[in-house]
């Protein structure tokens, strides 16, 4: 179940685990599974049968899909194999934060949802561009840590969920046309900036959604926050 090989005899021994989905579709620079997206080392745990579908919902809806004792055991696993920090390659994983992050020592930061506390302190409101603006809701949201009282400072916008992006990552699809994902999700992006013209940060909930960072910002004028800008998960290596 691990992707990348344990480190050679001598070598580093420390790495940062990340908890995958089981996804087929590919993995651009950038993306969460992509093996230098946090310049660090990095080991992979797949948690078989955990397909998009069934975390990309509600909480009640990911608990019906009995996913959640795998997803602990697979924080345990990496965690004694020496991991000195564990993320996820999903943001809707954020709904078993308190759980993954009680079931180890080291720090397990689940989700790029988790920095909306953060970025709510510094911003009147923030938005957040999404795989799925129909599922990701206040559960989601109250998961990351944002007070009941911020939940309507926080502007959710989803892509298309007939475009490029949503159906091959949604779908698991082995192939998936960059162009079209981009400009689905740029345009996904435009939107939110045309209904909010005031904002200025935007978190990037979907792990998938980085390899197009560059082209949001030069659209929109956005600064967007990814999971790979979580100081926690990065702090060991520092």
């Amino acid at each position: 179940m691990t992707l990348t090989p344990a480190p050679a005899a001598g070598g580093p021994l420390d790495f940062l685990g990340v908890v995958m989905l089981d996804t087929r579709f590919p993995r651009w620079p950038g993306d969460i599974g992509h093996p230098e997206a946090f310049g660090v080392p990095v080991r992979q745990h797949v948690v078989q049968g955990a397909w998009p579908r069934k975390v990309v919902q509600s909480g009640d809806g990911l608990r019906d899909a009995g996913v959640v004792p795998a997803f602990v055991q697979a924080v345990q696993a990496l965690a004694s194999q020496g991991a000195r920090a564990i993320t996820t390659s999903c943001g809707f994983l954020v709904l078993l934060q308190d759980e993954l992050q009680a079931a180890v020592q080291v720090p397990v930061v689940t989700s790029s949802l988790l920095q909306l506390p953060m970025l709510l302190a510094r911003h009147a409101r923030v938005g957040v561009l999404t795989i799925s603006s129909a599922a990701l809701g206040a559960e989601h949201l109250r998961a990351a840590g944002v007070a009941r009282e911020r939940l309507a400072d926080v502007v959710v916008q989803g892509v298309d969920p007939g475009g490029e992006f949503a159906t091959a990552i949604l779908g698991n699809r082995p192939t998936m046309d960059w162009e079209k994902a981009c400009s689905g999700v740029v345009a996904a992006a435009v939107t939110l900036r045309q209904c909010e013209p005031s904002l200025q940060a935007v978190v990037l909930e979907c792990t998938n959604l980085p390899p197009y960072r560059q082209a949001i910002e030069e659209a929109t004028g956005f600064k967007t926050w990814a999971l790979t800008d979580d100081e926690r998960l990065l702090r060991p290596w520092r």
